[in-house]
């Protein structure tokens, strides 16, 4: 049993700091299981938080049950602060008003009830606190000079989603596998993600650390590997050294056992190029041509999915007016808040078939599919907060509709609805050019076939 409830002076600095709480708080899982650990929240309280689907109301919900919940809720909190790095909301709970050098306002004070969002000049100016860390944007740094405004103030306070992958139920197999890609191999294919995130100071000293890109390759090593998937992730490549791993990746024997194959490539980009950690870039058109059907003979026939996270240009995208859409409102998708296998035996059991018959021609390049996170010519005005942990747009889209829907949803489907989802996103950094600005991303298939995972699901022979 918690006895009583929180200390008055701990109550009075969540209750005069609720607003910037409310719109800057990050509440994740390891938030809440810190706050679990520690008998603050129960099991019940903790669904019910994050139950709600935005981010301010998880905030609310949790702002509210804190002062209900023992003078041991307040330093708890702030220890869950800490370990979930959002130093700068723990310094602000922690320092007297004196010092802070100003009081809160009366509409600050926690309701009863969760409140309209506050749209007022005044209230909105509160929203921004010029401790929090800005972000380091997933651009091109080599044209212009590295200042505040070629950031962005992104607020999205929702943490990569780690929903387990949802299962395909066997019916749903059965009454698919026929019209689509082969997909029952265990594991599935093979996977290679690499992920520049720290660039030569020397050899690449325009090219800035990309903050988040951790977090990027983290989430998608987890959710291949739960569609079954054998992960293997590179980090900080020169473009030699990106190349060479591309190369052994296709030579491996083992894609011949296999139904599929992943390849993620996340750095700075140019269109049609990467960068390596050098400076140096690396051709996209190389790398696909790397699996086409003459050089990777092992995966003919067999889907091959690239996803791309890298700039394709130097335009932003300040978005339009939509002439016939609402009245903007603080929407939560604001910032604010891959041919079948038909001759399934190998090379050997082919050549016993009749000599004399013309064998069947495939085109140099077939049954690929690839998402980019930008259009062509399209400079990423996408940050991840350096504060926490959620990584890039098209990645977190990528991975949560991946989890929630792959299920029973073929591919190109679901990149269809990762670019719905992108196209809803906005940035929010009041005061830059980036305030408002928009990022689309795109895909390109030459897949013959629907491309179901079929994930969690293993035919019984």
């Amino acid at each position: 049993m918690l006895e009583c409830g929180m200390l008055e002076r701990d109550r009075r600095a969540l209750r005069t700091r609720s607003t910037i709480l409310c719109k800057q708080l990050v509440v994740d899982e390891l938030l809440i299981q810190s706050l679990q650990a520690d008998d603050i929240l129960t099991e019940s309280m903790a669904e019910n938080i994050m139950a709600e689907q935005t981010s301010q109301k998880r905030s609310w919900r949790l702002l509210l049950l804190l002062p209900k919940r023992g003078p041991r809720a307040f330093s708890s909190f702030c220890s869950a602060l800490q370990e979930t790095e959002q130093q700068h909301l723990y310094e602000l709970l922690t320092q007297s008003p004196e010092k802070d050098g100003k009081q809160a306002p009366a509409e600050s004070i926690l309701p009863e009830e969760e409140p309209v969002m506050q749209t007022t000049e005044k209230k909105r100016e509160m929203f921004v606190d010029s401790s929090l860390p800005l972000p380091t944007q997933e651009v091109i740094a080599a044209k212009r000079a590295r200042t505040h405004e070629s950031m962005e103030f992104s607020l999205d306070a929702d943490s990569p989603i780690n929903t387990p992958v949802l299962p395909c139920a066997p019916d749903f197999y059965l009454s698919h596998c026929q019209q689509s890609y082969r997909m029952n191999s265990s594991p599935r294919g093979f996977a290679l993600v690499i992920s520049n995130v720290t660039f030569d100071p020397c050899a690449a000293p325009d090219l800035d650390p990309r903050k988040g890109g951790e977090v990027d390759d983290e989430v998608l090593r987890k959710v291949f590997t739960e569609l079954d998937y054998l992960v293997t992730v590179h980090r900080d490549l020169t473009a030699q050294g990106m190349r060479t791993c591309i190369e052994n990746f296709c030579r491996r024997p083992d894609h011949r056992t296999v139904d599929s194959c992943v390849v993620c490539l996340l750095s700075h980009g140019v269109e049609g190029a990467i960068y390596g950690t050098d400076g140096q870039l690396l051709q996209l058109d190389w790398v696909f041509e790397s699996f086409d059907n003459a050089r990777c003979p092992l995966l003919q026939n067999k889907p091959k999915m690239f996803f791309i996270q890298a700039c394709r240009g130097e335009e932003m995208d300040c978005g339009v007016e939509q002439i016939d859409g609402p009245a903007r409102t603080c929407s939560p998708s604001c910032e604010q808040r891959d041919a079948g296998r038909e001759g399934q035996g190998d090379a050997n059991s082919r050549q016993r078939g009749d000599m004399g018959r013309p064998r069947i021609k495939l085109p140099q390049r077939s049954d690929m599919i690839c998402g980019f996170a930008s259009l062509k010519g399209q400079r990423i005005c996408t940050a991840a907060m350096r504060n926490t942990k959620r990584g890039s747009w098209f990645i977190q889209e990528l991975n949560t509709t991946l989890r929630l829907h792959a299920r029973d949803t073929h591919l190109a489907d679901i990149m269809v609805q990762v670019n719905g989802h992108i196209k809803e996103r906005e940035g929010f950094a009041p005061g830059t050019a980036h305030h408002r600005c928009k990022e689309m991303s795109e895909f390109t298939s030459s897949l013959c076939k629907d491309l179901y995972l079929f994930p969690k699901y293993q035919p019984q022979y």
